[in-house]
């Protein structure tokens, strides 16, 4: 985390008359971070860039990724009181929302797994000046974090299509790009999706089909011959109750943004040792 950033977020949260964090005397104290819930850790680097420019000292025994149960510590840390509480906050939320992604996914992942090698991946469908955490939350959770802006990959969506058909945009969009630049496109149909195919994407993401339909799609594109490079996403509105279905019709990839949108915080939590 940058400078900027962090002084952008207390900025935010300590304004310009603290007067809580200054009632007590600044003194040198331990304190713990711990989970209230069983979670998957993220944000740890977060919460470390903090404690640096705080100057707090600070000691864990896990990474990202790793599982904790109830009760378990994250940080023990040491130094000024004042610090310590004036970092708390910022701390305990990135904790809490990150851990929260990385569980969701972490679950997903595990269900999907018991049917399939799919790739569980987010969207764009972020918080707005968090989304380099929140996709490194999924990847913590053992997700894939797709696009992280536009320039990674060449998206054409249904708007796209609209506009230009599949045949115009694809082509339009091979004249643009970057030899290191994939092009995915959207359809909705089985029709689209193997004119998709025949005009040289390398994704096609099956948008808003019912298991069934992206079952027959699959089926109709291997009919076809597919290029083995090409890549088969299924998107809209895919969440953990239907997963195990979508995971059993041999798709690449199940793009989710359910796994940031809808994933609840984990219970963290400061105390100060006596």
């Amino acid at each position: 985390m940058f400078t900027h950033e962090i002084e952008s977020f207390l900025e935010e949260d300590l304004g310009y008359n603290d007067i809580s964090c200054k009632l007590v005397p600044d003194m040198h104290v331990e304190a713990i971070i711990f989970a209230k819930e069983d979670c998957t850790l993220a944000g740890l680097d977060v919460a470390v860039s903090f404690f640096e420019y705080f100057g707090i000292g600070y000691n864990t025994e896990h990474e990202n990724g790793d599982m904790l149960s109830q009760g378990g510590v994250i940080f023990s840390l040491s130094g000024s009181s004042l610090s310590i509480l004036r970092a708390e906050r910022p701390v305990l939320n990135f904790l809490g929302h990150l851990c929260g992604i990385a569980t969701t996914t972490r679950k997903c992942v595990d269900l999907a797994r018991k049917h399939s090698d799919v790739k569980i991946a987010c969207t764009r469908k972020t918080t707005p000046g968090l989304r380099k955490y929140e996709k490194m939350a999924v990847i913590a959770g053992g997700g894939d974090p797709h696009r992280f802006n536009l320039t990674d990959t060449i998206m054409i969506k249904d708007n796209h299509v609209k506009l230009m058909g599949v045949d115009d945009a694809l082509r339009s969009a091979k004249e643009k790009a970057s030899f290191a630049q994939k092009i995915e496109i959207e359809v909705e149909s089985a029709v689209d999706a193997l004119n998709a195919a025949r005009s040289g994407a390398d994704i096609i993401m099956l948008d808003n089909m019912e298991p069934s339909e992206v079952m027959d799609t699959i089926g109709q594109l291997k009919d076809q011959s597919i290029p083995e490079h090409v890549i088969i996403e299924v998107s809209g509105g895919i969440g953990i109750d239907d997963l195990e279905e979508y995971s059993k019709t041999g798709a690449d990839v199940i793009s989710m943004g359910s796994l940031i949108h809808g994933s609840t915080w984990i219970d963290v939590s400061l105390e100060i040792m006596e």
